[in-house]
């Protein structure tokens, strides 16, 4: 495949998994504390990450929650699409570029790569989302954020939402790697080639 047809591949895709990220909230639209909790439209950051890399991954990742509340209303535009705007693109860089770094430089195995990826994305994304939030209330007070309030939002009431993250989103990836389709968006592993 040549370098053009790779990018239009990758275009496609990454418009894929905008929409993906629009459409999976309405899985749980009707309770927005589930929506919360399980909080759909990560897993199409991740897997953007994961797929097409780092820079897709947090355009993305920044572009989703934005559009999706310009065009559907939700998330609320500020403070939460705002501060998730931020998030997300963490999810989406930091998942692409360890996956992707890890993948090409080293032995590891890929499920492991999977997660230390994941789990790599998860605490610094929800460590951003915290610090974007805590600027908007230094900004606005109205929308003011404790440390206590970021425990219990990123970590506390979200556990379930992060357990299924980190069941599902390897799963699809080992799935996807398996049946061949990531191998022409994966680079070359170094320790193959030098065999």
């Amino acid at each position: 495949m040549n370098k053009n047809s790779l990018i239009v591949n990758k275009i496609c895709l990454a418009a894929m998994f905008l929409c993906l990220g629009w459409l999976l909230p309405f899985i749980t639209a009707q309770n927005t504390q589930l929506g919360n909790v399980i909080s759909p439209m990560h897993i199409a950051i991740y897997l953007c990450g994961f797929v097409l890399g780092p820079v897709y991954g947090a355009v993305i990742g920044f572009l989703t929650p934005l559009t999706r509340s310009l065009i559907f209303g939700m998330p609320m535009l500020y403070p939460v699409a705002t501060c998730m705007m931020f998030e997300l693109a963490c999810y989406g860089a930091v998942s692409g570029l360890l996956f992707h770094l890890l993948y090409k430089k080293t032995k590891l195995n890929e499920i492991l790569i999977i997660f230390i990826a994941m789990v790599s994305a998860i605490l610094l994304g929800r460590a951003v989302y915290g610090i974007v939030h805590f600027l908007v209330g230094v900004i606005d007070t109205k929308n003011s954020f404790t440390f206590k309030m970021f425990l219990s939002g990123a970590f506390v009431v979200a556990w379930p939402g992060i357990i299924l993250h980190l069941v599902l989103v390897p799963s699809l990836v080992i799935l996807l790697k398996r049946s061949g389709l990531l191998d022409k968006f994966l680079p070359q592993r170094e320790h193959e080639q030098n065999q």
